[in-house]
């Protein structure tokens, strides 16, 4: 996918999109575009999740003496040359039924990983059904291995693969042709977000517009292929994998039934995107009542996210934080000490849950004198919309201060304010009080949760994001709150730091 926000004399940004094209010839061919990279993803899946069986099956009679987990009378080689000619097969049968073989069910949210956990179990619920009826003398202690250690080994296989299909997206390999439909407009926020996260492997064929629109492309340069009245046709003259329809597709229901009947006999996925906007799917539920899907919105969960859950998962986790880091600690206070002189800690004034100030604590990394000479460099500030400040090569930062910056080591005092309640391990990022003077009335949702170490703002560019997008996250985790998301934030976290993105 080639999506680029134009530069210099342009007044407007623009999108690159890919030719329709009606072959399956040359670049695509060489970049797997389209079904032939939905097949390649789908074939790569099923080849890990069978490794992944056949090396728990292997585990299972090589582990520990795995005589013992056999009668005396039976044939450990019949045994499990039986299984693997009825099991691993019926294995793979199952995690296809639930859809672990359909790319859109693949790369991205809880959902896969969930699906892997159900089909394993009716795996073994059927397995176990077979070798009682069959009476089968294989122990009980090699069918609890065989389907722990497979299980884990399929989770860590579509992991593997998860990581693979989505660095090749990036990269601009393994995309889905996709036709945006809609007001101009929505056409540019759906563009806006498939340009941010590439790794959802979009590639933009080009847009579809209401009969009224007359412009011969959309604001950010997307060009137009065809209008609402002919949508079928225009999808189908792309050759696109998917068409993704917001609001303005459509002038009625009917229409949108006829689209869905027009596109039935082809490989074309609809996709509509709800007016609805930063709503998890947890908080969703389609019930539908006399042909009208209804959707059903949870209320948000701030209030969930101060409950004694979150505060007990943080006094557990800064503790165990605080006794494995003490040895990194000391020796970045004792660099510190010995660079230039100075206090080896930073504390500054931060706004907490609810307004409430507290010193938040790091390690220093600029010069002694860093908050005089600010005033000096906000002529220079990099950040978009004025309320934070950024640079990139802040003359302030110190020898030691560029090395625990980039490893995200200035914060992990902020372990102590986890600890005593000010700071959570997860959450919006703490903010000056001179930053939340200048917020709009929307922002000041994100203070209705304790400031975190970390946060979707951390996992997805750090430094890097513009203002905008920072409350967009904020806002979303405030609202979106629950542990199973805190748990995952930690883990990308740690991906973060070691790659140390946008991190300056």
């Amino acid at each position: 996918m080639s999506i680029e926000t134009a530069t210099g004399q342009e007044a407007q940004a623009h999108v690159d999109v890919a030719p329709a094209r009606s072959d399956r010839s040359g670049t695509e061919r060489s970049t797997l575009v389209g079904r032939g990279a939905s097949r390649f993803i789908s074939a790569t899946a099923m080849l890990s999740d069978l490794v992944a069986i056949l090396l728990a099956t292997v585990i299972g009679v090589m582990g520990r003496n795995s005589l013992i987990f056999f009668d005396a009378a039976d044939d450990v080689t019949s045994v499990v040359t039986g299984l693997v000619v009825w099991q691993v097969p019926l294995w793979i049968a199952v995690l296809a039924a639930w859809g672990l073989y359909r790319t859109k069910n693949m790369g991205a949210g809880s959902d896969e990983y969930q699906s892997i956990l159900t089909a394993t179990g009716i795996t073994a619920g059927l397995t176990a059904a077979v070798l009682y009826l069959s009476k089968s003398q294989l122990s009980r202690g090699f069918f609890v291995i065989e389907f722990s250690v497979g299980l884990v080994l399929l989770l860590l296989g579509r992991l593997l693969v998860r990581r693979g299909v989505q660095r090749a997206r990036t990269a601009g390999m393994l995309l889905n042709r996709v036709v945006l439909s809609g007001d101009p407009g929505h056409i540019d926020e759906i563009a806006t977000v498939i340009q941010r996260e590439a790794w959802l492997g979009y590639q933009i064929v080009g847009a579809i517009t209401p009969t009224a629109d007359p412009s011969p492309r959309t604001p950010r340069g997307i060009p137009v292929i065809g209008h609402t009245d002919r949508l079928g046709d225009a999808v189908r003259a792309t050759n696109a994998e998917a068409v993704i329809c917001s609001e303005g597709s459509f002038p009625g229901s009917r229409d949108f039934r006829r689209l869905a009947w027009d596109l039935e006999s082809g490989h074309t996925q609809l996709i509509v995107v709800p007016t609805m906007t930063d709503v998890s799917a947890e908080r969703l539920q389609v019930r539908p009542i006399a042909g009208l899907p209804l959707v059903h919105v949870e209320k948000p969960q701030s209030e969930a996210a101060s409950r004694w859950g979150k505060r007990l998962f943080d006094i557990v986790g800064s503790t165990a934080l605080i006794v494995v880091s003490a040895p990194v600690m000391l020796l970045v206070a004792l660099a510190i000490k010995l660079d230039d002189g100075g206090p080896v800690f930073f504390r500054q004034v931060r706004v907490g849950k609810d307004g409430t100030l507290f010193h938040c604590l790091k390690f220093r990394s600029m010069v002694v004198d860093a908050e005089k000479l600010l005033a000096h460099l906000r002529a220079q500030n990099e950040s978009e919309g004025g309320v934070l400040f950024k640079m990139q090569k802040d003359p302030r930062i110190t020898r030691v201060g560029h090395v625990i910056r980039r490893f995200s080591l200035d914060e992990f005092p902020q372990f102590f304010n986890v600890l005593s309640g000010d700071m959570s391990l997860v959450g919006p990022r703490p903010a000056l009080p001179s930053e939340v003077e200048l917020y709009e009335d929307h922002v000041h949702r994100r203070l209705d949760v304790r400031p975190g170490i970390t946060g979707l703002w951390q996992v997805s560019g750090r430094s890097d994001l513009p203002w905008t997008e920072t409350v967009r996250l904020d806002l979303y985790y405030v609202d979106n709150w629950s542990m199973a998301k805190d748990v995952m934030i930690l883990m990308r976290t740690a991906r973060a730091v070691l790659a140390s993105a946008g991190a300056y």
